[in-house]
């Protein structure tokens, strides 16, 4: 089914999370929920709730090369809510408030931590593992577990 660009975005909007509640009931069937979830997308692509929704059903099928471009799009989204540079590589710790509990902050590191994860199941180590340096660093309370992953790494024998 293609949207219609014409069509108010929240309309198309609450024709996607209608299309999405298809992938929450489908959740044991794995092949509806994908389907649901691609009529979703092809109805709001650019919507942060069908983005989330993506990332987080193809995260938790283990299937990382498909999540990680759907994080690496939330990690921008929620760059741009702390008007930080959307570059992980070029982020500070004073860039913004991450010891909040604010949304957008919990959202940056966790969708770090994730990419982060996904590039390393990938076999990407090196960018693995540079994500997930990134998050311990900007991230004091260690929430999002970036560490552990990282002592996991160095001591695999330990994990």
């Amino acid at each position: 089914m293609c949207s219609d660009r014409a069509e108010p975005d929240d309309t198309r909007l609450q024709r996607a999370l209608v299309a999405l509640q298809g992938a929450r009931r489908a959740r044991s069937a794995p092949e509806v929920a994908e389907e649901a979830l691609r009529q979703a997308l092809s109805i709001a692509p650019d919507h942060f709730e069908v983005q989330l929704a993506a990332y987080r059903f193809y995260f938790y099928n283990h299937r990382y090369a498909d999540a990680v471009g759907f994080g690496e799009v939330l990690l921008e989204t929620a760059a741009r809510r702390l008007n930080i540079s959307t570059d992980w590589r070029r982020v500070h710790p004073g860039d913004a408030a991450f010891a909040d509990i604010g949304f957008a902050p919990g959202l940056y590191l966790q969708a770090l931590t994730a990419c982060g994860y996904c590039h390393l199941r990938l076999g990407q180590m090196q960018t693995g593992r540079a994500m997930m340096e990134q998050a311990a660093a900007l991230d004091p309370t260690g929430r999002f577990g970036a560490n552990g992953i990282l002592a996991c790494l160095d001591a695999p024998e330990d994990c």
